[in-house]
């Protein structure tokens, strides 16, 4: 009988300790069934690096299982990474789409076997099989980038009229309609009464688009640009740029133009702050960048990651804005600021964002 009771003592013991030896805490489950895969469009922009290495440490101090794949700006490829995660059941897909209407096979894939998925700063298009799209407030990236440009241009007091060139992000990127909008919801008064001059009447996303973000492409078209229409002393005052890579591809033209060389950059506008450019910020090259700070938006999609892996729902602060052409698409939405030579420091060196030797000037 004795030898019976300290049999089922053991066994009492071994059942209380098996979830802690086998269960890794990954949301509350084995991490062999919380596997999450994240898509990451490139690592052309230090950005795109920076997501990946906050969200990797959140999801790994958690216990997740976490596969981090970078397309490398080829939308087939990421169709492919995406698609071998679903075929390994994966519990999550994070995705930052390189083309957000390419993916609806894939995600209906996903779809068919109850795999959630997450968009991921840029909102997958076309298809019901989003769960929750996590970003920041895009519209207000546009407004804060108009804003700035009327604030130093004084356009509510002074007559001008000055000289401005406008530049949209990719046509294939669905927030670079947001950025647009926004940036336009400030400017287009202005020129509609003459305030601010585009020389070369390019205004529309159509004309002013820049393919796959490209840098090289938005210096190629800021160089035809000052030579079409600046090239017998007609000054540029500003230039809309929607991030901070199309601003690097207008600096280099703008130098190539001599600007900094005894000549002041016109006001140029930037988005993400990526090292380079807020270094250009503090040279004089770009005037402001709209900080997007990476580790709010990863610290939001883990807890996405847990509440729907716990509880098959999350908190959401939009459910009217973002209709990817098939749905509304619940979504939390952080929120941006910006930065210029006046508060750099504050927001990214104070914040931890950059150490100060990251952003010494070259």
């Amino acid at each position: 009988m004795k030898k019976v009771a300290r049999f089922l003592a053991v066994l009492l013991c071994l059942l209380c300790v098996m979830p802690a030896l086998f269960g890794c805490g990954g949301g509350g489950g084995d991490s062999d069934s919380q596997k999450i895969g994240v898509l990451m469009p490139s690592k052309n922009e230090s950005r795109w690096e920076q997501d990946s290495d906050s969200i990797m440490r959140q999801l790994q101090a958690k216990g997740y299982q976490v596969d981090m794949q970078n397309a490398e700006d080829d939308i087939d490829r990421q169709i492919e990474q995406a698609q071998t995660m679903v075929d390994n059941d994966y519990a999550v897909l994070v995705i930052a789409a390189i083309d957000g209407t390419k993916l609806k096979d894939v995600l209906q894939n996903a779809a068919d076997k109850g795999i959630k998925i997450i968009s991921y700063d840029r909102l997958i298009m076309d298809t019901p099989n989003v769960d929750y799209y996590v970003t920041f407030d895009n519209f207000e990236v546009g407004v804060m980038q108009g804003t700035f440009i009327a604030d130093k241009l004084d356009l509510d007091n002074n007559p001008g009229p000055y000289n401005i060139e406008i530049f949209a992000g990719s046509p294939d990127d669905n927030n670079s309609n947001f950025f647009y909008d926004g940036a336009m919801s400030i400017l287009t008064p202005y020129i509609d009464d003459g305030k601010l001059v585009v020389q070369s009447g390019e205004v529309s996303k159509e004309q002013t688009s820049i393919q796959g973000w490209k840098w090289e492409t938005a210096q190629e078209r800021m160089t035809q640009l000052l030579n079409d229409y600046y090239s017998g002393g007609t000054e540029i005052d500003a230039i809309l740029s929607p991030n901070d890579g199309l601003a690097i591809g207008i600096i280099n033209a703008l130098k190539e133009k001599g600007f900094g060389d005894g000549k002041d950059f016109p006001i140029l506008t930037g988005q993400d702050c990526a090292k380079e450019n807020v270094i250009a910020i503090i040279n004089g090259e770009q005037s402001m960048s709209v900080f997007k700070d990476t580790r709010t938006l990863a610290d939001r999609t883990v807890r996405m990651i847990d509440d729907l892996l716990i509880k098959g729902t999350t908190e959401v602060n939009d459910e009217e804005t973002y209709d990817n052409g098939v749905k509304i698409v619940p979504t939390y939405i952080c929120k941006p600021v910006y930065v210029d030579i006046n508060n750099y420091r504050q927001v990214l060196i104070d914040s931890g964002y950059y150490d100060e030797a990251d952003l010494q000037q070259q």
